[in-house]
């Protein structure tokens, strides 16, 4: 070893101390097969988690989440709204802190994908790009466009050059493997016309040239040119080619689950379909899959896009928003990752061969010279079971499922064959608490209502109507238009008991329309499309009338052709029901201010506070628009994470502790949407196929972090829009409160440790159930166990025509008061000769409780 190389270990194990994990350089290739660590090919699974969508504290725990579920990469984008703030000022504080996540990666032992964008949609407000960008006079985005290229550019320099400052590519001892430019442009690039293709290439040129010493991939990007790889973003990516037979498949987004907005129904995708799709990906030759969301998080503050994108981006995920691990989610993909990694020498080095085993069925053989096999069994059959033949040996296949048989024989996992544990999670509410110090008083609210209408001076007086983002330029979801309309006593409206009508045409998002300081109606977008038409009877007196308009926006558009340009504001004002006929107001003389008078003042953060007179009340008004409200209160009890319950709330802002909770808007789905209790994983999913929650709030709950408490002395300040019930507003705690499985005697029960590193099998185990409560939490009570032919799922268990009376108290004995327990369908436990020739089914349900 020679005096540089003993140099740098000892440099390396001394630094070990401070950064906790310390590598050398490693070099990053690819060939047609697979990446190329230092000459190693590598499979990798990859998970997604954006820094800004949770907090720092959370950020360790997600990360060993993900790597406890069989995870070795974490992704992620740069958020470059986040982090340039205005040209050339940069933030990288408190959630916008990427080289401390980086580093929390790094310390896992795991690797680090950084998709750079710069545009990233996401679901994301403006797509990622910064809003002050749009009026740099001249710029368009995303195209052969001087100005977009300058600014994306400079943002892509710093952030590479500040990830080489930090030593994080793992050129230099880093994490990061790969780095993504620009995001599912190939989709779009022709609408750009001749400004498209010549853009595309110009950001892989640049990328490139940024000389980062690991490869940069283009997702969606069907021409990216050497050597940048072409990757797939989809439900389902097993027929995907890269554009060259030296690229390796990558995945970058696997979605399993969807995201929300306001108003809509709750989007699930079954474990068993994101099982099979990543099963099939890799029995097709892929080697880098990541998951799109692995933990979704929190759209805090003004961040979500959309428009109409909730505040919560948990996306199904198999992390929940929360943080706690979705079960059986997670463990079922856990699993699969395990059975993967099983073949991983034999997929990256071996000879692929395909077998047909019937009309929709099929095996992919990988074989190596050394004897070594593994196999992928697969049944595309939408319906129908199917039992096939391969090498001499039946094996039963469900619908829409993939066997995994890492020796091509024994089967490890089926994708449909879920036996890891569900959990039963609830929010437990708590009321809001009085600040510890004041425990004999009541909770004290103060309140400040603001003014309908122009605050203070007037920002601008002009004839007609303008464009709502144009005019705030986003420094604000609010925009108030005012105008007047004078009514004569001979109005026919005046004396018939009739109501003249307000129509209104907009581009979006969302309006309050106040006629003489009165909340008279209010209207909205959704998701399906921002532009709204509304008419609303309204009360107009004899003389003077104020018409004060409150716009609002939920959020900016954030993908699609030419975005940027996409409009929000009153297109149109009408009165209808004159004797005359309809009066047109849209080009009347109309005063505008941009923002709220709370919000000019900062009085969300503790600093602007004091800037109004509050009004002290422990009895709150109900109902009234329009209308900030403040209270001291305790953190909740434990160490659960933390929800804002608002379901008798109308739609607003929270804020605690100056932290920007979100936009909350408990606004109810259709009762006349389709919803179904159990879905049918079976067959190609799209995000209207499994969803629940119809005539329910999108969204009740509103994440909290634990770590923007103090103990006691907590500032919660609530905007409120249209009129809710503050002293129904509470904190919930989301606890798991318990678990249930259901195994089955043809389940696979081979598990990981069972196997050897030649991939023989060092001891065959019958199939096993487990149950783990939380970590200071025991089994209480066991609330359904019966072996036989059990059916129904978590929480609606129910015996078969078959059942061993004796089930609950055998699972009792195992299981009552332990944390975790066991039990396999052997004979040891159970009379395996019950139910003559029916299939064995164990299901048992247990509650949680904490440990005294």
């Amino acid at each position: 070893m020679s005096t540089t190389s003993n140099s740098t270990l000892l440099l390396c194990f001394t630094f070990s101390f401070v950064f906790s994990s310390c590598s050398l350089a490693s070099n990053v290739t690819y060939d047609s097969r697979s990446l190329i660590i230092d000459g190693q090919r590598k499979l990798f699974l990859s998970a997604s988690i954006h820094y800004p969508r949770s907090v720092p504290g959370m950020w360790p725990g997600l990360v060993k989440t993900a790597k406890g579920g069989g995870i070795n990469v974490i992704e992620t984008y740069v958020f470059w709204n986040g982090h340039e703030l205005s040209p050339g000022k940069y933030y990288f504080d408190k959630r916008w802190d990427l080289v401390k996540f980086a580093r929390i990666v790094q310390q896992e032992g795991m690797y680090l994908i950084l998709r750079i964008g710069p545009f990233v949609a996401a679901e994301w407000n403006f797509g990622g790009i910064p809003v002050w960008l749009h009026y740099v006079p001249g710029t368009v985005f995303r195209t052969d466009n001087e100005h977009f290229k300058f600014y994306m550019q400079n943002f892509t320099t710093y952030i590479v050059n500040l990830m080489k400052k930090e030593k994080l590519f793992a050129s230099q001892g880093g994490p990061i493997i790969l780095s993504q430019i620009e995001n599912e442009y190939g989709d779009i690039e022709r609408v750009y016309g001749e400004g498209g293709k010549p853009y595309a290439m110009w950001a892989a040129k640049m990328a490139v040239a940024q000389n980062i010493g690991v490869p940069w991939i283009m997702c969606q990007q069907y021409d990216a040119p050497d050597p940048v790889i072409n990757t797939c973003n989809s439900f389902y990516c097993d027929q995907f080619k890269p554009n060259s037979d030296n690229k390796p498949k990558i995945w970058t987004e696997n979605w399993p689950g969807w995201f929300k907005t306001f108003g809509s129904r709750d989007p699930h995708r079954p474990v068993e379909d994101v099982a099979f799709a990543v099963a099939r990906f890799f029995q097709k030759g892929g080697s880098v899959h990541n998951y799109y969301m692995y933990h979704g998080g929190t759209n805090f503050g003004r961040t979500s896009g959309g428009p109409f994108i909730t505040t919560s981006y948990d996306y199904d995920a198999p992390i929940d928003e929360y943080g706690i691990a979705r079960l059986p989610k997670w463990g079922h993909l856990k699993q699969l990752h395990e059975a993967i990694m099983l073949c991983e020498h034999a997929l990256l080095h071996g000879v692929q061969t395909l077998v047909s085993l019937g009309p929709s069925q099929e095996a992919d053989v990988y074989s190596e010279a050394s004897g070594g096999c593994a196999a992928f069994l697969s049944n595309a059959d939408e319906e129908n079971d199917k039992t096939v033949t391969f090498k001499n040996v039946t094996y039963h296949l469900p619908a829409w499922s993939v066997s995994i048989l890492p020796d091509c024989k024994k089967v490890a996992f089926n994708t449909a064959k879920v036996g890891f544990q569900s959990s039963i999670v609830e929010m437990a509410p708590e009321n809001l608490q009085v600040s510890s110090d004041k425990k004999s008083a009541s909770l004290q609210w103060d309140i400040f209502t603001e003014k309908a209408g122009i605050w203070g001076e007037a920002d601008f007086t002009k004839n007609g109507l303008v464009d709502h983002i144009n005019t705030t330029k986003d420094t604000t979801d609010y925009l108030w238009y005012t105008t007047s309309v004078y009514v004569n006593e001979n109005e026919s409206f005046l004396s018939n008991g009739s109501r003249p009508k307000l129509v209104i045409s907009s581009n979006g998002h969302a309006l309050l329309a106040f006629i003489n300081q009165k909340l008279e109606a209010s209207a909205a977008g959704n998701g399906g499309g921002s532009a709204f038409k509304f008419d609303s009877p309204i009360n107009l007196k004899a003389g003077k009338n104020d018409i004060d308009l409150l716009g609002m926006t939920v959020g900016l558009s954030n993908a699609g052709p030419f975005y940027d340009f996409v409009p929000a504001g009153l297109t149109s004002v009408k009165l209808e029901g004159f004797n005359n006929g309809t009066i047109d107001l849209s080009s009347n003389t109309w005063i505008y201010k941009i923002g709220l008078e709370g919000e000019h003042l900062k009085i969300y953060q503790p600093s602007g506070s004091n800037s109004v007179k509050w009004q002290s009340t422990s009895e709150p008004p109900k109902n009234q628009p329009l209308t900030w409200y403040k209270a001291v209160v305790d953190a909740p009890n434990g160490d659960e994470p933390i929800g804002l319950d608002m379901v008798d709330m109308g739609k607003g802002l929270a804020w605690l502790n100056g932290e920007e909770i979100g936009r909350y808007w408990p606004r109810p789905s259709s009762i006349y949407e389709t919803c179904t209790a159990d879905c049918n994983y079976r067959g190609k999913f799209n995000p209207n196929k499994c969803s629940t929650g119809c005539g329910e709030p999108t969204q009740r709950w509103y994440h909290v972090p634990r770590s923007w408490f103090k103990p006691s002395g907590n500032i919660l300040v609530i905007f409120e829009e249209k009129g809710g019930d503050p002293s129904r507003v509470k904190f919930s705690r989301r606890k798991v409160t318990g678990v249930c499985a259901l195994i089955s005697e043809d389940y696979p029960s081979l598990e990981y440790e069972s196997w050897n590193e030649d991939m023989t099998v060092k001891k065959e185990i019958r199939p096993t159930l487990h149950l783990n409560c939380p970590k200071g939490t025991l089994i209480s009570a066991i609330k359904f166990a019966s072996f036989g032919t059990p059916t129904g799922k978590c929480g609606s268990y129910s015996k078969g025509d078959c059942h061993d009376p004796t089930s609950l108290s055998k699972v009792e004995k195992v299981c009552l008061n332990k944390q975790e327990c066991a039990l396999s369908l052997s004979k040891r436990n159970f009379n395996m000769t019950l139910c003559h020739s029916s299939t064995k089914k164990l299901a048992v349900e247990a509650e949680c409780s904490t440990s005294s």
